[in-house]
């Protein structure tokens, strides 16, 4: 397993190569925005809170923590709807999880074992703010990068669990992939419009 490089900034790819929520949290954020912004986000939220223990942001002031996602630079293009996704992913790990982030892909599964790639991407997408294409990709970064692949996991995470695919964050591991992962992107945007 290899240190992650999201952001192309040292510290910032630290937190979120040692930190599982963090990840979770610029997964969350990746939508409507730059990939390596969105992934920044994180720490902006660490630095300023202090933490980034679930349980922390989970009950901070609503109010508050709006004002912390949205003062310049924000975490996202939509800081202030993004502030309470953010607070509800961390009640939902707090409720379903006991903070413990990780618990979302090694609780055992519906047969006792370790859960399977279908039942990470169940939990993954029943969290607020996780689309089932959120959840698909965010296994697959978890299965390309962090080593964690339970049984069926490349199926479950459809295309993007692909080898050697430039589809989506879960393949960004330098400057360079970057640049392909957008390409690919663009010309999927383009091929939808001519489709539509």
């Amino acid at each position: 397993m290899t240190a992650l490089w999201l952001t192309g900034d040292a510290e910032t790819d630290q937190l979120l190569d040692e930190d599982p929520f963090a990840l979770l949290i610029g997964m969350l954020l990746d939508q409507q925005y730059p990939m390596e912004h969105a992934f920044a986000g994180p720490r902006k939220i660490r630095d300023r809170l202090g933490t980034l223990d679930p349980h922390a942001i989970a009950d901070a002031d609503p109010d508050e923590f709006v004002t912390l996602a949205t003062t310049p630079p924000a975490i996202h293009r939509y800081g202030r709807s993004m502030a309470g996704r953010v607070q509800a992913v961390a009640r939902a790990v707090v409720e379903d999880y006991d903070g413990d982030v990780t618990r979302i892909w090694t609780d055992p599964g519906a047969g006792g074992g370790a859960p399977t790639g279908a039942e990470v991407v169940a939990r993954l997408h029943a969290l607020p703010g996780f689309g089932e294409q959120k959840a698909c990709i965010f296994l697959a970064l978890l299965g390309k990068q962090r080593g964690v692949r339970p049984e069926g996991w490349r199926e479950a995470a459809g295309h993007y669990g692909d080898e050697g695919s430039f589809r989506s964050i879960a393949d960004v591991t330098s400057a360079e992939a970057l640049g392909r992962v957008r390409e690919f992107k663009k010309a999927a945007k383009a091929a939808a419009r001519a489709k539509g």
